[in-house]
């Protein structure tokens, strides 16, 4: 925050404030923030962003420690207690018409919190995941999750191969590395905009979370192969299974979606991928899937979920999230996966993922799908699959990343063949 100035502060609280409605994602909210903000320069946008985010991510702990829910409130507690900015620093950065905000915030007492309020989680969603990983792993989570996400890249190498991407971003000054574990991805030291790059515009880079990189990989697409992406949403794993398919064979991109499907459409043409096939759906049940069943070698469902694996990324979702919700979107999962199985022939892999970190979205529907279709599919173990020194492999038969282990999103994915 050592660009931090009046203009940047003052954007800073009206985004925050638009953010703190939930109305919308905090992604599309802040991108329209800042189509009609056009006078906040390419320095200034990262500032607003990093500051508004710190809040959603913080916004329990802030408003304890500030006594307070107003938006100015809350920036300026973040840029105390978060970015570690001294009150004194602040009123010369700030100017005087904060100082009356300033007094009252430093002035408050610190009292004790919980640790579901230490740590920024809604209390329902705090308990399930001690009642699973325990307090103090729960801690470790949680406190991973207040931090930023790692912005990764994934190199489309039917374009040109990861050396050359990291060579020639190297050389324009950004700090880059591969990542540690995907062989197709490439870490940046910070976001930086890459739309209008010419390795973005030519399809030879896609912004990827290195988990969706790991998961693609569990699916092991292969040239030639019938495969399915069954919620294949804005089309980023759909991209890296037809790359892992040297675009041959046939590769369906299914969706209930039109607009994410047609978010895609530009994202596919850039790959010059020949082999993808998008196609709108009724349901998990349209009649048009009958002709693909028992036809497909790979099966990947990234189902609909709560989402809590990506707080670092979407922070907003904890608040929008309901826990009375939970139980309706666990027979959502189940009922796809049901839907989503009948595709895959004998010997064929169906690969169940979401991003979520709670037990009821993950091993429970596989082991309710499993005792309801016994002697007809099969658990794989992942590590006959994944197999990589830097790879922890700790829920066996199942593939469980998580932000404190694996820096990336929180992903869990479970292996079932079709006998």
């Amino acid at each position: 925050m050592n660009e931090l100035s009046p203009k940047v502060f003052e954007a800073a609280v009206e985004a925050t404030e638009s953010l703190l409605k939930f109305s919308h994602p905090a992604d599309k909210s802040l991108s329209y923030f800042f189509r009609t903000h056009r006078e906040l320069g390419s320095k200034e946008r990262p500032l607003v962003a990093d500051l508004a985010y710190s809040v959603i991510r913080n916004k329990t702990y802030l408003e304890k420690t500030s006594n307070s829910q107003d938006p100015e409130s809350l920036c300026l507690i973040a840029l105390n207690k978060i970015f570690g900015i001294s009150w004194k620093h602040l009123r010369s950065k700030l100017g005087n018409q904060h100082n009356s905000e300033i007094d009252n915030i430093s002035a408050v007492s610190a009292s004790p919190l919980s640790p579901s309020e230490r740590f920024s989680l809604p209390e329902w969603i705090w308990e399930k995941l001690v009642s699973q990983y325990g307090e103090e792993r729960t801690s470790e989570l949680a406190r991973s999750m207040l931090s930023k996400a790692s912005f990764d890249l994934r190199v489309n190498e039917l374009k040109r191969p990861r050396s050359e991407i990291l060579n020639a971003l190297a050389a324009e000054g950004l700090e880059v590395s591969p990542t540690p574990i995907s062989k197709t991805g490439i870490r940046l030291s910070s976001n930086v905009g890459l739309q209008k790059h010419p390795l973005f515009l030519d399809g030879s880079i896609e912004v990827q979370d290195e988990g969706s990189q790991i998961l693609v990989d569990l699916v092991g697409a292969k040239r030639g192969q019938m495969v399915v992406d069954f919620c294949a949403g804005a089309g980023g794993k759909t991209l890296a299974l037809g790359s892992d398919m040297r675009s041959t064979g046939r590769l369906y991109a299914f969706d209930i979606s039109a607009k994410r499907l047609e978010r895609f459409k530009p994202r596919l043409k850039r790959s010059g991928l020949s082999n993808v096939h998008p196609q709108l759906i009724g349901s998990a049940k349209d009649p048009r899937l009958q002709r693909l069943h028992g036809k497909i070698d790979r099966v990947l469902i990234d189902a609909p979920c709560t989402g809590l694996g990506t707080l670092r990324r979407n922070p907003d979702i904890k608040w929008r999230q309901k826990k009375e919700d939970l139980a309706a979107l666990c027979e959502t999962q189940l009922s796809i996966l049901g839907e989503a199985s009948k595709l895959a022939k004998i010997g064929g892999r169906i690969v169940y993922a979401t991003c979520s970190l709670l037990r009821e979205e993950n091993e429970q529907v596989i082991e309710k799908f499993l005792s309801a279709h016994q002697g007809r599919y099969q658990l794989v173990d992942v590590s006959t699959i994944l197999s990589h020194d830097q790879l922890t492999l700790s829920n066996l038969p199942y593939l469980t990343l998580s932000p404190d282990i694996h820096d990336c999103d929180g992903f869990f994915a479970a292996v079932i063949e079709a006998i």
